[in-house]
């Protein structure tokens, strides 16, 4: 599918356009993270693509061509307390809404992928699989993949026995023994997602 949405977008009064997505929606632990970037008009590359499609290495390279590349972009997350407070969709929006003002860039337009923005300023475009539809949107998953990504790798060093730097704090099976074995860890994981609750009351009733 080719990432050409916005093409048609652009107009005199359109040059500006915000790409938007997160990262680690459906993990147990860690911040989510969300990317925003402004491209220019004539950028493409074959290097960019929706970031589930491309391996870490591809990711790695993708990513520092976008900051090479854009006119602006941001990084924003919310905490697992912040997640556990608001529930992981107002979060993963709040973590939007914060790489946008981190990109510190006027805009005239906002592409999501498929998050609908009420309190933004500028018009809001929430688009069904848009990050294999928009080159922005794409731009925008990387960077907010790459950048948790980094992130969990520091988590591992802190905590190995969850084997973060594999599994990205998603369910995976090690993951989730580990969880029964050592249980979670305020601060990391999530509380109030079902299989971090069920490793708490399996943790309480060992001892």
């Amino acid at each position: 599918m080719p990432l050409d949405f916005e093409k048609n977008l652009y107009t005199q009064d359109i040059k500006h356009i915000v790409g938007c997505d997160e990262a680690g929606r459906g993990c147990l632990l860690g911040p989510v993270f969300a990317g925003a970037v402004i491209l220019p008009m004539s950028f493409d590359s074959p290097l960019i693509n929706d970031s589930k499609q491309l391996s870490a290495k591809q990711r790695e390279k993708a990513f520092d061509l976008i900051i090479k590349s854009a006119i602006a972009f941001g990084i924003g997350s919310c905490s697992p307390e912040e997640i556990d407070e608001m529930n992981i969709l107002n979060a993963s929006r709040v973590a939007m809404e914060r790489a946008i003002r981190n990109m510190d860039h006027t805009f005239d337009l906002i592409i999501t992928d498929y998050m609908k923005m009420p309190e933004a300023i500028k018009p809001v475009i929430s688009l069904v699989h848009g990050d294999s539809k928009s080159l922005c949107v794409a731009a925008a998953s990387i960077l907010a993949k790459v950048s948790r990504d980094r992130f969990c790798d520091e988590l591992d060093r802190i905590y190995p026995q969850y084997h973060i730097a594999h599994n990205k704090g998603y369910g995976t099976s090690s993951h989730l023994e580990a969880l029964n074995q050592f249980g979670p860890v305020k601060g990391l994981h999530r509380f109030s997602f079902s299989p971090v609750r069920a490793s708490l009351i399996k943790k309480v009733d060992l001892f």
